[in-house]
């Protein structure tokens, strides 16, 4: 497949990288500094440096790709709106160069209680992730009413951790089983798994180790 990774550099955007290559995908690694990262050279990666709100840097990008994986980051005290403007900008370039898949990283707080709201509706919602919870949910909200065929895994703690194989999903809800935390490697290994199974489509999914 031909697939772009959005947050290229970051923890789990190198992990997607390395991982989609070994796999035999193409992949477009996008960021404004995917030339000081140390990918390793092959000729299924090609490197594209770009910013992330240039709808025709993005467009480009984005052409001729069979999915889009967006590892995009930013602050968390709610005055970053990356992961909202960022991927509003995908959304409308996905749609403009006809890419209907995307698979996405959101957070623990957009999942379901067992009452049915958010997780980061909760009366014991830790204050400190409420404001980066909502960029999440606005950034989920922006995909359900997209047309596209999306899903969005929302692990809790991510660990600068390589795959282990070995993950618990659910969807809708964090798994109750597990360690409540997941490597970067595993996250992006059901990623990149989720992309060719389509197990999911349109839905958020918890992830543990």
């Amino acid at each position: 497949m031909n697939l772009i990774v959005f947050g290229a550099t970051g923890l789990v955007g190198k992990q997607l990288v390395q991982q989609a290559l070994f796999n035999g995908h193409h992949v477009r690694a996008f960021g404004r500094n995917v030339f000081t990262t140390d990918f390793l050279q092959t000729d299924g990666l090609e490197l594209v440096q770009g910013a992330l709100f240039d709808a025709t840097e993005v467009y480009n990008a984005i052409k001729g790709c069979d999915a889009v994986l967006s590892a995009i980051g930013g602050g968390t005290d709610g005055t970053d709106k990356t992961r909202t403007l960022g991927m509003k900008n995908i959304i409308t370039q996905m749609k403009k160069a006809g890419v209907n898949r995307i698979l996405a990283i959101g957070a623990v707080g957009i999942l379901d209680a067992e009452n049915g709201a958010m997780l980061m509706e909760q009366d014991d919602y830790p204050p400190e992730y409420l404001a980066v919870g909502l960029e999440h949910k606005k950034a989920y909200e922006l995909l359900n009413e997209s047309g596209l065929r999306w899903t969005i895994v929302c692990p809790a703690d991510i660990r600068n951790e390589g795959p282990t194989g070995h993950y618990v999903t659910v969807a809708g809800h964090p798994p109750a089983s597990g360690s409540g935390t997941i490597n970067a490697g595993d996250l992006a290994l059901f990623m990149l798994n989720e992309v060719t199974k389509n197990e999911f489509i349109n839905r958020r999914v918890g992830i543990s180790n």
